[in-house]
């Protein structure tokens, strides 16, 4: 089963629509690349991910994301510690679910499936942090869907919210899959105006990232 297998609305809306189980759940399910532009991401956004994207286990899945450059103190902690070699085997110790999430995770980062990118504007044409939010899920057959419109990643049932999400398909609407697609390569590869793209590491060790222990990021 692929993409085109699921039956795809034009445009999900939080008053008729149940954004997460109807859309996003069955396009990770049937993808083998997730492709993300996000202002934030959280420890808790990635665990979730990881458990919720079937094919990092059953396939060799990836999962790339482009994200603005601040964090929660806490948040960035851990993540940093993920993503290096010597924290890829530690534990919280805060629970057992909350354990097997991060374990999961941890399998998945050793894996090389998740890459995280950090996106810093660098003109005075831009005020603000890095915000596009764009998704792009891809499958085995090489169909593609594309959605902008939402910044929800932990799927959170109690923690929603009212948003719509505008999407387009391979098959239907291919030149603006195709526009969305060369955006994201262009980002991913730091060839975008107004912004400057590093690998995660590089941000960290370079100091651009902003914390606060008041980002108590969600998404």
């Amino acid at each position: 089963m692929g993409l085109r297998d699921i039956s795809i609305k034009e445009e999900y809306r939080s008053d008729r629509d149940d954004i997460v189980s109807e859309f996003f759940i069955p396009c990770l399910s049937n993808c083998i690349e997730y492709d993300r532009c996000i202002e934030y991401i959280s420890l808790k956004s990635l665990t979730t991910l990881s458990m919720s994207f079937d094919n990092f286990t059953k396939k060799k899945a990836k999962l790339r994301i482009i994200c603005g450059h601040r964090f929660n103190v806490s948040d960035l902690e851990f993540i940093s510690r993920i993503f290096s070699e010597e924290g890829r085997s530690f534990r919280l110790g805060h629970s057992d679910i909350r354990d097997a999430k991060i374990k999961m995770l941890q399998e998945v980062v050793s894996n090389h499936q998740i890459d995280v990118k950090i996106a810093i504007p660098n003109s005075e044409e831009v005020v603000g942090s890095f915000s596009e939010r764009v998704g792009i899920f891809i499958d085995e057959h090489d169909d593609v869907v594309a959605f902008t419109g939402t910044s929800n990643q932990t799927f959170n049932i109690h923690d929603r919210n009212f948003e719509s999400v505008d999407v387009f398909t391979s098959w239907n609407d291919r030149s603006r899959v195709d526009t969305k697609v060369r955006n994201f390569e262009a980002l991913w590869e730091n060839r975008t105006k107004y912004v400057e793209v590093y690998d995660f590491h590089q941000a960290e060790r370079g100091h651009m990232l902003k914390y606060s222990s008041e980002w108590a990021i969600e998404q």
